[in-house]
């Protein structure tokens, strides 16, 4: 049995993955986010999160902020493998404006009421080309104590990983417009998949994932 673990994105629940289906081998782990310690950096979040992983060496698959928290993890515990959707492999991957904002510290001046504006919050996590669907990812962005969003914005620009880790996966969408592929390197290329493509493309990662796991 292959043992696999999946971390949503930002403020997201697992019921993001409501649509991948992997073969009878594999048994699927859905993690959710825990409240993070005040002042806790990711690395230290991820020494706690990474508790909830009972089985060895499985195989962990993130996607966006999510991504982050499983490289983490990965630094603490063996893992088969480990695969990101939508997200960055090192700090250089991020867009302009973040690594801007890391210098600048402008993001801590966002008013951070405007979680209770779903279109915003949905705009912010997922990408602004969500507008039509919002009822639909209403369900899946359940995470929105301002304390948990203020601390993922914080070390999402804040993180500071300056190389990509050895052998990791990277599944990236060529219309993505949070991480945008310019800042991207030595990812597998989803043409037409944003943000959002967990859901989006989830026939094509049922596919494909399996096959990346297997392979040598």
């Amino acid at each position: 049995m292959i043992h696999v673990y999946l971390m949503p994105g930002m403020s997201a629940n697992s019921l993001i993955f409501e649509r991948i289906k992997f073969p009878e081998n594999y048994e699927l782990h859905y993690l959710n986010w825990i409240s993070p310690k005040k002042d806790e950096s990711i690395q230290n979040y991820a020494i706690r999160f990474s508790s909830l992983i009972k089985n060895d060496e499985p195989v962990m698959i993130g996607v966006s902020f999510g991504g982050i928290l499983v490289q983490e993890i990965s630094k603490i515990i063996n893992v088969k493998k480990i695969i990101i959707i939508s997200s960055v492999k090192s700090a250089s991957e991020l867009p302009v404006h973040m690594k801007f904002g890391r210098f600048t510290k402008t993001y801590k001046l966002l008013p951070l009421k405007w979680i209770n504006d779903f279109e915003s919050l949905a705009s912010f996590v997922l990408g602004p080309l969500v507008n039509r669907r919002l009822q639909l990812y209403r369900k899946y962005l359940t995470v929105r104590d301002e304390n948990y969003l203020s601390w993922s914005v914080h070390e999402l620009i804040q993180w500071k990983q300056k190389k990509p880790l050895k052998d990791i996966i990277h599944i990236h969408g060529t219309n993505d417009r949070i991480f945008p592929v310019l800042f991207i390197k030595n990812y597998i290329k989803v043409r037409g998949g944003d943000h959002a493509m967990i859901l989006k493309k989830a026939n094509w990662l049922n596919k494909k994932i399996p096959e990346l796991i297997e392979k040598n």
